[in-house]
């Protein structure tokens, strides 16, 4: 008998420290960003091209904090973004986050530090 998926945290449950440093790896932001649009969306569409242990990583890191909600579906792993629960918990923070411009994975920045 395959082990049960770990439950998501209540929206009640979701830390703030959890999730800015869920956010804080680009990485994981980009995949935020993939999964902006609220529709569901496969593993495969959002996921950047990384060795499997990463996503693992980045994905486990991700639902842990209660960013994003992932549902199998044979072998195939949907993903959605918990915006109406990360709203409710911390009102705003997810626009601010998707709203602020960083560099993409693959470019060198341009801009200087603060």
């Amino acid at each position: 008998m395959p082990a049960a998926d770990p439950p998501h945290p209540a929206a009640d449950r979701l830390d703030l420290a959890d999730v800015l440093a869920a956010l804080g790896h680009p990485v994981r932001l980009e995949i935020v960003r993939r999964l902006a649009s609220g529709e569901e969306a496969c593993c495969g569409e959002v996921v950047p091209d990384l060795p499997r242990s990463s996503v693992t990583h980045h994905l486990r890191t991700l639902r842990e904090s209660g960013v994003i909600r992932r549902r199998p579906q044979g072998r195939r792993l949907y993903l959605a973004l918990r915006r109406d629960d990360l709203e409710l918990r911390f009102p705003g923070l997810l626009e601010l986050v998707l709203a602020c411009r960083s560099r993409p994975l693959d470019s060198e920045c341009d801009e200087q530090p603060l």
